[in-house]
């Protein structure tokens, strides 16, 4: 019974750690450049999932320009598509977001998704950067209510973002995505 428990609390410690991921590099559709999340030298990072065509995405449009704004100089915020659809081409993400001064970067091959695990699109993930290793410290939902925005009560990423600026450690926090499954090539 005492090895069943002291097993149990060592895999729920290790459940509770942060998701060490590995660096990968992707075409941003900005200026056609290759990037790689550990090139871009920033020690907080937000990565959204991101489509033009899910609706959700454009429920969140205007309040991701917020958070880019609030937190520029402290947080680097990266944008990916990885939806394989024809409409959700180089070009067509170019214009997207062009108004939005961040990387936006292609993921064809889905190796951005795999790597983070993201099957939503918006889903977003938090990562902190200590020695050459990321570390996904929350994942999930930019707050509690895709729709609409006035109605917004917990805002889940900006709450971690704070935490992380502040230098609180937190266990790494998840909450479920809402949007459009991103269809696995």
């Amino acid at each position: 019974m005492k090895t069943v428990l002291a097993l149990s609390l060592f895999l729920l410690a290790n459940v509770l750690t942060a998701q060490e991921i590995k660096d990968f590099s992707l075409i941003n559709t900005k200026d056609g450049k290759t990037v790689s999340l550990l090139g871009l030298r920033a020690p907080v990072m937000v990565v959204v999932f991101t489509s033009h065509e899910c609706p959700f995405d454009n429920y969140y449009k205007e309040r991701l320009k917020e958070l880019v704004t609030q937190y520029t100089g402290k947080v680097q915020f990266v944008l990916i598509n990885s939806n394989q659809e024809p409409q959700e081409n180089i070009d067509q993400m170019a214009i997207h977001y062009k108004d939005v001064n961040v990387p936006y970067l292609a993921d064809k091959d889905q190796v951005a998704m795999e790597a983070l695990g993201a099957r939503k699109s918006t889903e977003v993930f938090l990562i902190s950067t200590s020695s050459g290793k990321m570390n996904v410290v929350y994942s999930g939902a930019i707050d509690d209510n895709p729709q609409v925005a006035k109605d917004v009560k917990q805002t889940f990423l900006k709450d971690a973002i704070e935490k992380v600026l502040a230098g609180q450690k937190i266990d790494v926090n998840t909450q479920r995505a809402s949007g459009c499954t991103i269809r696995r090539k």
